[in-house]
């Protein structure tokens, strides 16, 4: 989760070594999340207008005319607006405050747990009071350029929530069951590795993009066709910034292996057409900022089901690996054994 999280790339090194003790992950969520939260609030927390509805004694934003007459307020003096106000209860904060409720009762260190509730309870006394957003709500919230500091918090604060754990009974979180919700795993599983080739690589030596558009060598286009022409999008490239070499990685969470027409156990086709894509369309190119499109290398990287697989081939001048990672082994095994994928 840590990985796949939007901290990967502010997170502190030193934070990654409790990884390999699962128990201790909540309290490490709790520290960065409490770090967060303070470093924030050494500025004002940001505010937002959120609509709001009174009777007043004066106009203000619109008139709501139906309520106004049903209840006969202007006999009275009265009048029922509609209008927006600036507040500091804004769904951001709300769900911050929410997530340092909610990991306080996670945690070991009685001392954390404290620390974590006395903050929630400051932001209580500051007006953060309001009713705790959705995560789909709070997904949708956008950032500019001067609220771009709220970001660490509000990514500290998801993956805090994203702790809480799932059980039979209900209660005032509902959760995904991930059997239910492959496209979610198959997300984190991407999002996971990207995150951990950004925080383990040297981006002094290391340029690593997740998400990335590899353009069409397209030419004589017609008209229509723009919108029409499926686009490639690659879920991790890795390039090395001391010489041109680039390693595209394709994730898959699926068993490495499919049926073939005469074989039991054959390398899925559809896979290998699409990375052999990634590759091949960038050749030729002259360009000398793309020296690597013609020797760029490639993996497809699927989790091990009941066995690990470690194979290659060289096809037109390209290098393609195929292989598993265990995602049942301990963190150092898994560190190692990723971090030996992209060894070029």
């Amino acid at each position: 989760m840590l990985y796949a999280s939007d901290l990967g790339r502010s997170s502190h090194p030193a934070w990654l070594a409790s990884e390999a003790m699962p128990e201790e992950i909540p309290d490490l969520v709790a520290k960065i999340l409490a770090d967060a939260v303070e470093r924030r609030q050494r500025r004002q927390l940001s505010t937002s207008f959120l609509p709001r509805q009174a009777v007043l004694s004066r106009v203000r934003g619109r008139i709501d005319h139906l309520t106004t007459t049903r209840r006969q307020l202007l006999a009275r003096g009265q009048v029922a607006c509609r209008f927006e106000e600036l507040t500091i209860d804004s769904p951001r904060n709300r769900y911050v405050r929410t997530a340092l409720e909610t990991v306080a009762r996670l945690v070991s260190q009685v001392e954390l747990a404290h620390r974590c509730r006395r903050l929630a309870y400051g932001l209580r006394l500051q007006g953060v009071v309001g009713e705790a957003p959705s995560r789909q709500q709070i997904s949708n919230e956008r950032f500019g350029r001067q609220d771009q500091i709220d970001q660490p918090m509000l990514a500290a604060a998801r993956l805090a929530m994203d702790l809480a754990l799932p059980t039979e009974e209900a209660g005032p979180n509902a959760l995904l069951d991930p059997e239910r919700c492959v496209h979610w795993l198959r997300r984190l599983y991407e999002k996971a590795i990207g995150g951990f080739y950004h925080l383990h690589l040297d981006q002094s030596h290391w340029l690593v993009s997740t998400g990335k558009t590899l353009n069409w060598p397209i030419s004589e286009p017609t008209s229509g066709i723009a919108k029409v022409f499926p686009s490639m999008r690659t879920d991790i490239v890795i390039d090395r910034r001391d010489r041109p070499e680039r390693l595209v990685i394709d994730t898959k969470f699926t068993n490495v292996f499919g049926r073939g027409w005469y074989r039991d156990h054959t390398l899925r086709t559809s896979y290998v057409y699409q990375l052999y894509a990634y590759l091949r369309s960038q050749e030729g190119r002259n360009n000398p900022d793309a020296a690597w499109a013609d020797h760029a290398s490639g993996l497809l990287l699927h989790p091990a089901i009941d066995a690990q697989v470690d194979e290659a081939v060289t096809i037109q001048g390209h290098r393609i690996r195929f292989a598993t990672v265990d995602l049942a082994a301990s963190h150092a095994a898994i560190k190692q054994h990723l971090l030996e994928l992209v060894a070029m």
